[in-house]
């Protein structure tokens, strides 16, 4: 049994076979191919944040394999009112097939994943959100090739997206730039042991910016963090990817973003509606690279 609690939980060839099954998969939905290797399996959604993508994705692609889904909600369950996740994950984990969390602390799902009998999804925590990335080098691949050796320049918070970034670097041979505000930079622990190769660091989001083939944000303010909206709209009023930023890198560069966007501040509506963005492609790509996720938790390696 395998858990996908951070991206580097799966090695890289792993991530390559996700890669690949997902194209297969797509191209199957987009030619109305039913596949339904999922029959009578049970997802089990637990929310204790927010959500549209990551609810949709998932209950449609369970739905489209075959399988059923239930939602809960941590304020309609006995989560809500101090069951201990322990508990709660012995007794989930015998009535469903694999379960997805979307939560505040990572040590929340690393909590119910060691008492769980089935497989065990990160939909988002404050710290990691291995499904976005999942998705968004899928996109990557699906316009531009290979990963390895390209360069991607995260411009804002080095929050849980900036994180899962950097785990993909190093894990499939990357180079991440990394342009956050002063106070607001990635946390010196998670750079540790990391060589120049797969991170640079620069105060300076154009700097950033040059010469990436990737640029991707992130909003300024997210999900726990909103008492601080003012103070952050201040800090990161330089680092708007815009025009001008994207300029600055690579004629062929890609623009992405998770959703969702304000418009005007992390990203200028030029860009995101823009002919170098793929944030819609990036968005439909959730659906399909959790298909793929879930193909190989539950079935393993499926090559047909």
């Amino acid at each position: 049994m395998r858990h996908f609690l951070q991206f580097r939980d799966f090695s890289a060839d792993e991530i390559g076979h996700l890669i690949k099954r997902t194209r297969v998969i797509k191209e199957r939905f987009k030619n109305y191919v039913a596949y339904q290797p999922l029959v009578d399996r049970m997802l089990a959604m637990v929310f204790e944040k927010s959500s549209t993508r990551t609810r949709v994705s998932f209950e449609a692609g369970m739905f489209q394999l075959g399988g059923a889904s239930i939602v809960l909600n941590m304020g309609d369950t006995q989560l809500g009112r101090g069951e201990p996740i322990e508990d709660v994950a012995r007794v989930v984990s015998r009535m469903v097939d694999i379960v997805m969390i979307r939560t505040f602390e990572q040590s929340i799902i690393e909590r119910f994943a060691a008492h769980s009998r089935v497989p065990v999804i990160n939909g988002l925590t404050n710290e990691y959100h291995p499904c976005q990335v999942l998705a968004d080098i899928y996109t990557f691949v699906e316009h531009r090739g290979p990963i390895a050796g390209k360069t991607v320049a995260w411009i804002g918070d080095s929050n849980n997206m900036c994180n899962t970034w950097l785990q993909a670097a190093t894990l499939l041979d990357f180079k991440l730039n990394v342009s956050s505000p002063q106070g607001y930079e990635l946390e010196p622990a998670r750079a540790t042991g990391v060589g120049r190769n797969h991170l640079e660091l620069f105060s300076d989001p154009m700097a950033a910016a040059r010469g990436a083939d990737l640029v991707t944000t992130d909003v300024w303010t997210s999900m726990g963090w909103e008492e601080e909206a003012g103070a952050r709209k201040d800090a990161f009023a330089a680092f708007t990817v815009d025009a001008e930023m994207m300029a600055a890198a690579r004629k062929e560069a890609l623009f992405m973003h998770c959703l969702p966007a304000h418009r005007g501040e992390e990203v200028s509506a030029e860009v995101l509606d823009g002919p170098q963005s793929v944030v819609w492609d990036e968005a439909e790509n959730r659906l399909h690279a959790q298909k793929a996720l879930m193909e190989y938790l539950l079935l393993g390696r499926v090559e047909t």
